[in-house]
């Protein structure tokens, strides 16, 4: 059964975000493209504080798509490098306020070196009971991900391991690899309104905030405001009121 807004808002909302706008942000500032990345970096650091501080139960963010690698490769190795940096640098933050890091999607075309990282810190920040769920869609899509669950999921059915008729909504959950089943929030920067193969069964219900910002410009107040006027919107979840 789906949850009323103010079971919602008790037990933590559960905020997806597109951080569209990195590389116009850039070029509008006559910036090289990794420029915009590594300022994107600083900003979810900010958010991450904020999301802390409204008790928001889990943050997804989409980092990299899998469509993403089409960008020019210089772009794509900078990338890699800064996935790296990053979580050299904020990891120790994250323990210190208890967020549990996972990242979820196709991750071995990235490299060793950036497989070892990711679990590095998926480990060092294996927190109970954590402050805030911090999960990252690192080379991740929505289609590929229902594609592969049900791929999972037919398997086990031919070798009889379960019945069609055992296939439910939590099933389809648990064999995705989005760690989270419902997000209520989305969130998209860049002016762009489009969800752009993000979490497509996740957010069937979620409220949509686009945003004119690009995402190194996007700040806590900006976040701040989408969660307030989610907060002022009628869920009904189909039913009449």
């Amino acid at each position: 059964m789906a949850k009323t807004l103010g079971q919602i808002l008790k037990s933590g909302l559960n905020i997806a975000v597109i951080m569209d706008g990195n590389g116009r942000w850039a070029l509008s500032n006559s910036l090289n493209v990794s420029k915009g990345h590594q300022k994107g970096v600083q900003v979810v650091r900010d958010i991450v504080e904020e999301a802390i501080r409204q008790k928001i139960s889990s943050l997804t963010l989409y980092a990299f798509s899998s469509e993403n690698w089409s960008r020019p490769k210089a772009e794509i190795d900078a990338i890699k490098k800064l996935v790296i940096t990053a979580v050299d640098e904020q990891v120790p933050e994250l323990v210190q306020q208890k967020v549990k890091l996972k990242f979820f999607g196709r991750h071995d075309d990235f490299g060793s070196k950036v497989l070892t990282k990711i679990k590095e810190a998926e480990s060092q920040t294996n927190i109970p009971s954590p402050s805030l769920h911090l999960n990252v869609a690192l080379g991740y899509g929505g289609r590929q991900d229902i594609v592969d669950l049900t791929k999972q999921i037919a398997s086990k059915v031919l070798s009889k391991e379960i019945n069609a008729e055992d296939i439910n909504e939590e099933m389809i959950s648990n064999y995705s690899c989005v760690p989270e089943d419902k997000i209520d929030l989305l969130i998209r920067t860049g002016g762009d309104k489009r969800i752009s193969n993000f979490l497509l069964y996740q957010i069937a219900y979620a409220e949509i905030c686009f945003v004119e910002k690009f995402w190194p410009d996007f700040d806590k107040d900006d976040f701040i405001d989408c969660i307030n006027n989610f907060k002022k919107v009628s869920r009904r979840f189909g039913a009449r009121v």
